[in-house]
């Protein structure tokens, strides 16, 4: 009997250390759960101010003009990029696929602009190209709109000839106007006077009080200026177009501001339709537990979760949802996107177009990735919107 006693005290005090050493497992989980919510939570509305350098260079032959890289999604894509080494100190354009294996891939040195390419270890793709107006050799002013943070630095490309009808370009995410040149010659030789503006927090423009983005909720409030300083200098119609986070940036202007009767129509490029599903996907592509992923956009999005983003307004994520809000639109909108896209799922862009094909074309590419399908196919991406301008009666009346 004592025996049995004994092994009955000893499993029990057995399993009350087991309860204990798991309870203290599930509130450590639980506590990690929460802290990783709010780091990747900062992440979303905190603009970075170092960009990853995720290709490895394998080798440089400068006088042959090859460079051989590591395999990665944007390195293996056809077409002419952008590539930024030494942290962002050196630049280099880079031209098409030259050779692919498993293990490395050889491109096209086009021309390096600044930095020893040589020494480079590590560096980035880019969608850019171009850096400055400058590259294109078109005349342009650089310009200041006055935003309700101060100025904001502007591009501002003439047409050839004069004309009341204007484009302004929208950047994306992490970026900045630079992104925008390359939709400048096919709208200037459309007739159209280009705008490439810059908007809060993007190191370019002003920072907002709490150097947050707003997903687009926010910056509006600077390409609003922007189309004010567009009518004072002679535009009667503007077609707005958004990269990126610049797409739901521009839509928001087109619903929002007061001066949305000069908007006559949008061009919308790899956009953010809908933050939520872009979200969620990018949650998926990191391998985050749906929890994260719903307690991200909770703390984005709730009043209460400021404290823990240091946002000074939370974010309204329904009125960044134009699926949702798919009726409420009624300009003609051109949506650029690749069903590959590995950053912005196409699905919202798709779901859009399916709720108003009425106003809504949508071209969509493969293989071209994020921002990047005028440097993967710029024939296709220019008749594009050179046709869309055509069939909409969108070329500039002077």
């Amino acid at each position: 009997m004592k025996d049995s006693r004994r092994h009955a005290v000893r499993w029990s005090r057995w399993w009350k250390g087991a309860l204990l050493v798991g309870a203290g497992l599930s509130v450590l989980m639980a506590i990690a759960t929460s802290v990783l919510t709010v780091v990747v939570a900062r992440m979303v509305v905190t603009p970075p101010r170092r960009r990853a350098e995720d290709v490895r260079v394998l080798a440089v032959d400068l006088p042959r003009r090859k460079i051989v890289l590591s395999v990665t999604a944007d390195s293996v894509v056809p077409g002419r990029y952008s590539f930024w080494f030494a942290d962002g100190l050196g630049h280099a354009r880079l031209g098409d696929v030259l050779e692919l294996t498993t293990d490395s891939v050889t491109r096209e040195i086009l021309t390096v602009d600044f930095g020893n390419l040589g020494r480079a270890r590590h560096g980035r793709f880019s969608g850019w190209f171009y850096l400055t107006p400058s590259d294109l050799e078109y005349p342009f002013e650089n310009v200041q709109i006055t935003t309700t943070l101060g100025p904001a630095p502007a591009w501002l490309i003439p047409a050839e000839q004069e004309t009341t009808r204007w484009v302004i370009q929208v950047h994306g995410r992490a970026v900045n106007r630079s992104e925008t040149l390359r939709a400048v010659p096919v709208f200037r030789a459309a007739g159209y006077t280009s705008l490439l503006v810059s908007y809060r927090n993007d190191e370019d423009a002003p920072s907002s009080v709490d150097g947050r983005y707003g997903l687009g909720d926010t910056e509006w409030f600077d390409v609003d200026a922007a189309l004010h300083f567009a009518v004072e200098h002679g535009a009667t119609e503007v077609v707005l177009m958004g990269w990126s986070m610049g797409g739901a940036t521009v839509l928001q202007t087109a619903t929002r501001s007061s001066l949305s009767d000069i908007v006559v129509a949008v061009v919308l490029e790899s956009p953010v339709v809908d933050w939520v599903t872009a979200l969620e996907f990018q949650a998926k592509i990191l391998h985050l537990p749906r929890p994260i992923g719903s307690g991200v956009l909770a703390i984005i999005g709730r009043s209460w979760g400021r404290r823990l983003t240091g946002q000074a307004e939370s974010i309204d994520l329904r009125r960044l949802d134009f699926v949702r809000r798919a009726a409420e639109l009624h300009l003609p909108i051109l949506i650029l996107h690749s069903d590959d896209d590995g950053y912005v799922p196409s699905t919202a862009s798709h779901a859009l177009a399916k709720a108003r094909p009425d106003i809504v074309t949508l071209e969509a590419f493969t293989v071209a990735r994020h921002t990047k399908l005028w440097n993967y196919d710029p024939d296709r991406w220019n008749r594009a919107i050179d046709g869309w301008l055509d069939d909409h009666g969108l070329r500039p009346r002077g």
